[in-house]
C-alpha cells in the first residue's frame, strides 16, 4: 500500500537516494488567498555584484579566500548549477546534473572527475587529492566534513530552501570568483523568466510530488526550492505541516489537482516511474490530473537536486508549458 512520506522518512530517503531535496518545516495554516501565497511581484532589477575575497552568506556563514578560487569541488548539484552559470567547470563533482543537455552535456560532463563515496559520504582524501581552493557542500549532509577539511581547504556549507536563497548563493559565488558580469547576467535572465511566468499565472491547481518505490511526499514552498516558484505561477495550496506532517492521497484527491509533476527517485538503476507505482492505488486514478492525462514525470536531477537559477529556469519552462 502506498503511503504519504513524512519529513523524517523523506530525509532518510534523501540519504539513501544520494541527494534529493530536504522537505522544509513551516506553519501549517493555509494561505488566506492565492495572491498572498504568491507574495510580492518579482523584481527584475539586478543589483551590481562586487568582487570580493570575503563575505558572509545569508545563513551567517563567513567565507574568506586568499585569492580567486580556481579549483572548486562540488559536493551537491547547486554548486554545479552556479558554476555552469558563471562559465566555470568544477574540478570534481558527485552530481549527475552536468550531464544534462542544458549544462555540459554527457560528453563534456564525463571529463569532470567524480568524487567517490557518493553524495552522502564523499571521501575526504579524494576531495583533497584535487587540491581544491574551495569545496562547496550541503550543510544538512556535508556539514560533518568540516573538521576533516579544516586547514586543508576552504569549505562552504550552503543550505538553500527557496529560489531567493539560490539567487543569493549565485551572487556570492560570482563575487568570490570574480565572475560578476556572468552572475548578473544569469540572475537577470532568471528573474525575467520568473516575472514573465508570473504575469501569465495559471489558475489551474498544480502539485509536485516526489518518491521512490512505495513512498511519496508533497514538495512545499517553505523548504523545496523548485516548489517555492509555484505559488507565483499557479494555484499551489500545499504548505509544510512541520516535522511529522504530510498529505494523503485522499487529501490530494479532495484538492482537484489539475496538473501533477512527479519526481521519481530510485536506488541505482531506475526501476520504474513513481506515477506507475502510484497507479496501483485506486484513488490515484480519480485525481483529475490523472484522469485527464496531465501527469508529467520530470527530471529529478534538475527539479529536485539542481536548485540553482539554470535548473529553476528549466523548471519554469516545463511547468508553464504544462500549465497552459
Amino acid at each position: 500500500m502506498l503511503r504519504p512520506l513524512s519529513k523524517p522518512a523523506r530525509n532518510r530517503l534523501a540519504v539513501a537516494l544520494a541527494g534529493v531535496l530536504l522537505a522544509g518545516c513551516g506553519a501549517s495554516a493555509e494561505p488566506a488567498s492565492q495572491e498572498k501565497a504568491a507574495g510580492e511581484k518579482t523584481d527584475v532589477t539586478v543589483e551590481p555584484i562586487k568582487a570580493t575575497r570575503e563575505l558572509t552568506d545569508a545563513n551567517g556563514v563567513r567565507i574568506s579566500l586568499p585569492e580567486e578560487p580556481r579549483r572548486i569541488v562540488c559536493l551537491f548539484a547547486l554548486c554545479d548549477d552556479i558554476l555552469t552559470e558563471l562559465g566555470i567547470v568544477p574540478t570534481a563533482t558527485n552530481s549527475l546534473l552536468l550531464a544534462h543537455e542544458d549544462f555540459l552535456g554527457k560528453e563534456k560532463a564525463a571529463q569532470v572527475e567524480v568524487v567517490p563515496g557518493g553524495f552522502i559520504a564523499p571521501e575526504v582524501e579524494a576531495i583533497l587529492s584535487h587540491d581544491p581552493d574551495l569545496v562547496i557542500g550541503l550543510e544538512d549532509t556535508h556539514g560533518k566534513l568540516a573538521p576533516a577539511l579544516e586547514g586543508a581547504t576552504t569549505f562552504w556549507a550552503m543550505q538553500p530552501e527557496t529560489w531567493q536563497d539560490s539567487v543569493g548563493y549565485l551572487r556570492d559565488v560570482a563575487a568570490l570568483t570574480g565572475r560578476t558580469a556572468e552572475g548578473e547576467k544569469a540572475e537577470k535572465a532568471f528573474r525575467t523568466k520568473l516575472a514573465a511566468a508570473e504575469r501569465a499565472r495559471s489558475d489551474r491547481t498544480a502539485l509536485v510530488i516526489y518518491g521512490s518505490d512505495e513512498n511519496f511526499g508533497v514538495a512545499t514552498p517553505e523548504g523545496d526550492v523548485a516548489a517555492s516558484l509555484f505559488p507565483k505561477i499557479a494555484d499551489y495550496p500545499w504548505k509544510s505541516r512541520g516535522v511529522e506532517g504530510s498529505y494523503s492521497l485522499e487529501e490530494i484527491l479532495a484538492r482537484d489537482v489539475d496538473v501533477l509533476f512527479v519526481e521519481t527517485m530510485s536506488f541505482g538503476e531506475p526501476d520504474g516511474r513513481l506515477s506507475e507505482k502510484l497507479a496501483e492505488n485506486p484513488l490515484w486514478g480519480k485525481i483529475p490530473a490523472v484522469r485527464n492525462g496531465d501527469v508529467h514525470e520530470v527530471d529529478s536531477e534538475v527539479w529536485a537536486k539542481g536548485r540553482g537559477t539554470r535548473s529553476l529556469g528549466i523548471v519554469l519552462d516545463e511547468a508553464t508549458a504544462a500549465l497552459r
